[in-house]
């Protein structure tokens, strides 16, 4: 799997409100006190997602200072240590500003599951709740974000490196016939030619002798979540993944893969995702430095294009509206917003001001927002 950050130079000034009469008043942990006593199951999750390069981090730290809340990673390269630049990792200098958690927590060599993610990231939102904070997840890893706001039943089965190179001397075509035969339920939802996942699901079989399919109960969260999607049409995010792939290379990526190779062998899986093989293949003279850079902003713009298709299935948001999708135990609502809008920290900030003085008690159905926002 390819996994990508999403990192902006860091904006430091201070937020001006649209309209200083509607701030408000703030308790001891930055909660807007009028809509702290509004909402009777307070407090909730304010997750900012959305596709690499549209300045998710940058917001959700401007966010988390102004709202005194923990912030936390939801980037799945993020998680491990030394790899930074190409993960648009935030700085030193950034994370002094703000604490960042969930990032650098495991070693490169180390299989990091999205079933561990989850248990991290509930662990900590939980003690944030005990504590009467808001918690931020922020990142473009849909399935780390998915896990929590959606609470998926994820089996705890780590990787089985020897099981997996068993299965894969045999043809795709026959394995993924064995998963339909295993678990049924499972090979419908998984493509015919998505090896990854079909692989996966073996594993589990093969591991718990159960199909994955029977292990995978969701049980959604019971705190009212908002989730703000950032985006913008395409042509526009391609020139921002150029910059932002420009400022990489200058800040020295290249020499992070070299250091990383020498360090880890050029054979560590990391070093086989977005950027860091196309620089490795440069270092191997299989590409020339004119190639380099181009290639990786196309490839970064295809994950961008996945990722898309990812957040507006998982988000469910049509023609720009707000949308909120109830569950017997809590609500969640999502939707998008222009990230190269000039005002954009005054619209999320807004935002969250409405959300956070929403009754926690709706309609049965589905609510829509009478106010047009950005459809992606």
């Amino acid at each position: 799997m390819n996994f990508l950050a999403d990192p902006e130079y860091l904006e430091t000034k201070v937020l001006r409100a649209a309209d200083e009469n509607e701030m408000c008043a703030t308790s001891e942990n930055g909660i807007p006190a009028a809509a702290a006593s509004d909402r009777t199951e307070w407090p909730g999750l304010i997750v900012i997602a959305g596709p690499t390069a549209t300045g998710k981090s940058r917001q959700a730290l401007l966010l988390a200072q102004r709202l005194g809340s923990p912030l936390l990673n939801a980037d799945s390269r993020q998680v491990y240590r030394e790899f930074d630049i190409g993960t648009a990792k935030p700085t030193p200098a950034e994370q002094a500003l703000w604490p960042h958690e969930l990032i650098d927590i495991v070693d490169p060599c180390h299989t990091y599951t999205v079933a561990e993610f989850q248990q991290a990231a509930q662990a900590r939102i939980a003690e944030a709740h005990r504590q009467g904070q808001t918690p931020i997840l922020v990142g473009g890893t849909g399935l780390y974000i998915q896990s929590v706001t959606a609470g998926l039943g994820i089996p705890a089965v780590p990787p089985q490196p020897q099981l997996r190179t068993q299965l894969e001397t045999w043809p795709p075509e026959i394995r993924y016939a064995w998963l339909q035969q295993l678990d049924p339920v499972a090979a419908q939802r998984i493509h015919p030619h998505d090896a990854v996942r079909t692989l996966r699901a073996l594993e589990i079989v093969y591991a718990t002798g159960k199909p994955a399919s029977s292990l995978r109960q969701a049980h959604p969260p019971h705190y009212p979540i908002l989730i703000l999607g950032l985006s913008c049409p395409m042509p526009r995010l391609e020139q921002r993944i150029a910059r932002r792939t420009a400022e990489m290379m200058e800040r020295g990526w290249i020499e992070e893969v070299k250091t990383l190779r020498e360090r880890y062998g050029p054979h560590l899986p990391l070093l086989n995702t977005l950027g860091y093989a196309e620089i490795g293949a440069y270092l191997e003279g299989q590409i020339r430095e004119a190639e380099l850079q181009p290639l990786i902003v196309r490839r970064t713009r295809q994950f961008a294009k996945r990722q898309m298709t990812w957040f507006r299935a998982m988000l469910g948001i049509q023609k720009g509206h707000a949308h909120g999708t109830l569950s017997p135990r809590g609500q969640c609502t999502a939707l998008w917003l222009d990230c190269e809008a000039e005002d954009l920290p005054e619209q999320i900030w807004k935002q969250v001001k409405a959300w956070m003085a929403a009754p926690t008690t709706l309609e049965t159905t589905p609510a829509a927002a009478e106010h047009q926002l950005f459809d992606p």
